[in-house]
């Protein structure tokens, strides 16, 4: 399972270890990390878990008629805190991860490790090989959308879900790393003086107001960040398009094919 105990308890997770809630899935799964407002660095008391990762579905499912079931999700409750699990079949994730979606690559590069396993290490190897100044829209679109949320609703987390993404996305086209944490983002990129007591502020209720914040000064930064990211995505080394489609491909069908040898040993015995 290789739950890292100490890195989930350092990220403010309210649970000791969750590596039980993955252990009954229906179909094998090769990683699950956490991922969420812990994973960005300002979980609240009551922030609930947010579980993403990959399953392995037969390949039965793949080839006969029936639609497979390539996205899966459940919520439920444990001691008080609520716990929502989603995962995609390998493929899926694996076309997903060749888009520019930075969700994602921080899914799976998420540092808060569940489960793990060969396929996932090597899906973490080749993340390198999809990254593309492509991924400056990811964040720049997803930085929109969450500004939009704060106008209408006020709200706090909606305003660091902005900053958040505009930093990962800036730090992105500099670096070619993919990192989540605000309060890393901090020490990487030059950000708002205001973020690390908003991040304070979030610890105490998920959707609490923005309280105190000037609506007016916050948009001057946002925008100002936005700039930054059309700067950093005209300068970056990145290329325009993945490289990592055929080491992929071969991951798979490989993780597939050894499925499929996996079940006949077994049902041999």
């Amino acid at each position: 399972m290789n739950t890292d105990l100490t890195r989930l308890s350092e990220a403010g997770l309210p649970v000791t270890d969750l590596g039980p809630v993955v252990s009954g899935e229906l179909h094998p799964l090769l990683f699950a990390t956490v991922s969420g407002a812990h994973l960005y660095g300002f979980p609240s008391k009551d922030s609930d878990v947010d579980l993403r990762g990959v399953h392995l579905l037969p390949a039965a499912d793949l080839l006969g008629l029936r639609e497979p079931e390539e996205t899966r999700s459940r919520m439920w409750d444990q001691g008080g805190v609520e716990m929502d699990l989603v995962t995609h079949d390998l493929r899926k994730f694996v076309r997903l991860m060749l888009k520019p979606n930075g969700y994602v690559l921080e899914q799976l590069l998420s540092p808060l490790v569940v489960h793990t396993s060969a396929p996932h290490a090597e899906l973490v190897a080749l993340a390198p090989a999809v990254l593309t100044s492509n991924h400056a829209h990811h964040y720049r679109g997803f930085a929109n959308t969450q500004w939009r949320l704060f106008e209408r609703t006020g709200e706090l987390k909606p305003l660091l879900y902005t900053f958040r993404a505009l930093l990962t996305g800036i730090h992105l086209m500099r670096s070619g790393e993919v990192l989540a944490h605000l309060p890393s983002l901090l020490d990487r990129v030059a950000a708002p003086a205001s973020l690390p007591g908003l991040i304070a502020a979030k610890a105490e209720a998920e959707h609490g107001a923005a309280e105190g914040v000037d609506r007016a000064e916050a948009a001057a930064d946002v925008e100002s960040l936005h700039r930054v990211l059309d700067a950093a995505q005209a300068d970056t080394a990145l290329p325009d398009a993945p490289e990592g489609t055929d080491a992929l491909h071969e991951l798979v069908v490989r993780a597939r094919l050894g499925a499929v040898s996996a079940g006949r040993t077994a049902g041999g015995r």
